[in-house]
């Protein structure tokens, strides 16, 4: 025994057997979740790559009718006009659908349509019993579109597109014979606490789910981003608009997961070169807005959430918790082997996990933000994210979007 052990009290001593046997319980726990783990991450070097920009073709002309939903939006959406503005003749028209803003919302849109005149400026109906406000905004612009476009684009408002993302997202559709395909963006982050906890919220849809771009493991793994959701016209038409994700709190996953049961094709590709997204001001309402929906508990069976908090906790929380405690076990139980065994599988989860935060700095646009250092301590939020995912499971919505819904009852 090391000398610096010699001394321990035997009380300490006669707690090395319940040491050992925590580190066996946590092996049984954890092992399971990292063999899944590790099935999705190695898909990583098979995923599709990211999209690059194309120039459109005359085929295109007209294709899409692109649908953004506002609510109280004056304060982020003038990138989102700017950069549907640099969008090219594949889209017929821009449908803006306003629920009923306050801060001047449509002034922008009517704004942008006189040079513009895409632009359509529309002010939905009161929310329907049951419905959420987004995909009732959605559906709303869908009902209202033009019947010549082939193609519906759902796009939020903090989005910025880049130039080519409609031409290249629809010819990469239509290639490959996608019926709904929706794409990850480059994030944009400014200020040290989102830079600190929003990498570790992403995170946890990474290890769920895989790399964007990878295949998927059947619909009820399937995962989309309703920031840039394309669909074709004729699945929303057989589909009924967006009525099967009227009451969801992650609208996107559902409609998505629901379309692919029905034996459409689904996507979910990396659109970090084609779509930037400035989501939440500062970590604050990065916790309270985005942990909302993370959860996906609105697309997902309770099994499922259940399995998935399960595997959370095992993978991406408890190694930074468990770690310190298996140091000190190793040393005062050198000879364990489940306890060596446990720290060398944690302490990989956490290597592993270091590596993550370089392979999805791409994903990141950090051109404007304070203290960049705090990016790369994000692996340390990980408990709290995951705690956060516990807390949207266990908790049904009652504000969303400046909206609010009655607790438990109808939305």
């Amino acid at each position: 025994m090391l000398p610096l052990f010699s001394n321990l009290p035997e009380a300490t001593r006669e707690d090395w057997p319940g040491l050992v046997a925590i580190a066996f319980g946590l092996l049984v726990l954890q092992l399971p979740a990292v063999m899944v783990l590790l099935s999705r991450l190695l898909q990583g070097p098979t995923r599709r790559p990211p999209l690059q920009p194309r120039s459109p073709h005359p085929g295109l002309l007209g294709k899409v009718s692109i649908v953004v939903p506002t609510l109280n939006e004056a304060h982020r959406l003038k990138p989102c006009l700017t950069g549907l503005t640099q969008q090219t003749y594949e889209v017929r028209e821009m449908l803006v659908v306003d629920s009923r803003s306050t801060d001047g919302t449509l002034d922008l849109v009517k704004a942008a349509q006189s040079s513009d005149p895409r632009f359509r400026p529309l002010t939905d109906d009161p929310l329907p019993q049951g419905w959420v406000g987004r995909p009732w905004a959605l559906h709303y612009g869908f009902l209202h579109s033009s019947a010549h476009s082939d193609w519906i684009l759902g796009i939020d408002a903090d989005t910025q597109p880049q130039p080519g993302l409609v031409a290249t997202l629809v010819a990469e559709a239509e290639a490959a014979g996608y019926d709904l395909v929706s794409l990850s963006p480059r994030f944009i982050l400014k200020t040290v606490g989102e830079l600190w906890l929003q990498p570790a919220l992403l995170m946890t849809l990474i290890y769920r789910f895989g790399p964007t771009g990878a295949r998927d493991d059947g619909p009820e793994r399937v995962m989309a981003n309703g920031q840039c959701f394309l669909c074709r016209r004729s699945l929303l038409e057989s589909l009924n608009g967006y009525t099967v994700a009227q009451g969801s709190f992650c609208d996107d996953v559902t409609l998505a997961r629901h379309a692919a049961q029905h034996g459409a094709k689904v996507g979910f590709w990396d659109g970090a070169n084609l779509l930037k997204v400035r989501m939440y001001d500062g970590m604050r309402e990065t916790w309270q807005e985005w942990g909302r929906s993370l959860d996906l508990k609105d697309a997902a069976l309770p099994a499922q959430v259940w399995g998935d908090l399960w595997f959370l906790t095992c993978v991406q929380a408890l190694p930074w918790l468990i770690v310190p405690g298996l140091l000190f076990g190793v040393i005062v139980a050198p000879h364990a082997w489940p306890i060596q065994l446990c720290l060398g599988l944690n302490a990989s989860l956490i290597a592993a996990r270091v590596a993550l935060q370089w392979a999805i700095s791409p994903s990141y646009d950090l051109s404007q933000a304070c203290g960049k250092w705090a990016f790369w301590l994000s692996p340390l939020a990980d408990p709290l994210a995951v705690v956060r995912i516990w807390l949207s499971s266990l908790r049904t919505p009652t504000r969303w979007r400046g909206r609010e819904y009655p607790a438990g009852g109808d939305r």
